[in-house]
């Protein structure tokens, strides 16, 4: 199969409504939606790009075709977050590209760990995660999501740094 060309951009003020539409599609095919998602997905700016995060957007022919975000949650860790592929487009290696774009930015900006909160529900995503070096962890004490059943961490020790940052064009 080809390979379809996707271009992957910094999030902007007119990709809101498909950065919420497409998480909030997955989430709801699921029936993990919960209240706080809806901070990160109605006010990106709010709750994750005015903090020092930064949102990944992947886009074929000018449509939204992909979302990833990239969360401070201290000074050298940051949470992976709203990782979304549209159905359309899935299979062709996007969900990896926008997850190693955001590992090689944490790993820039100093990260020493990145996290994750996900379900055991998603399956595939699990073992995409798993295949980065995403190892499973108890569950913190505190986290908004009643759903949430996975939580996995990353040491950024533990991954080469001459790992190939993922291209922003293919």
């Amino acid at each position: 199969m080809e390979q379809r060309p996707f271009e992957i951009v910094a999030y902007q003020d007119r990709h809101a409504d498909d950065f919420a539409r497409l998480n909030r599609e997955w989430l709801d095919s699921f029936g993990l939606y919960e209240e706080p998602d809806g901070k990160h997905l109605y006010s990106p700016r709010e709750y994750i790009l005015d903090p020092g995060g930064e949102i990944f957007i992947a886009e074929e022919d000018g449509c939204v075709v992909g979302t990833c975000a990239l969360v401070p949650v201290s000074d050298h860790v940051f949470e992976v977050a709203k990782l979304a592929v549209a159905h359309e487009a899935r299979g062709q290696g996007l969900g990896r590209r926008l997850a190693e774009l955001a590992l090689n930015r944490a790993r820039e900006r100093g990260a020493t760990r990145v996290v994750l909160l996900s379900s055991s529900k998603l399956g595939p995503a699990l073992k995409l995660y798993e295949s980065l070096g995403f190892e499973h962890r108890p569950l913190p004490g505190h986290q908004p999501y009643e759903t949430a059943d996975v939580y996995m961490e990353l040491e950024m020790s533990s991954v080469p740094s001459d790992t190939p940052m993922a291209s922003q064009n293919t």
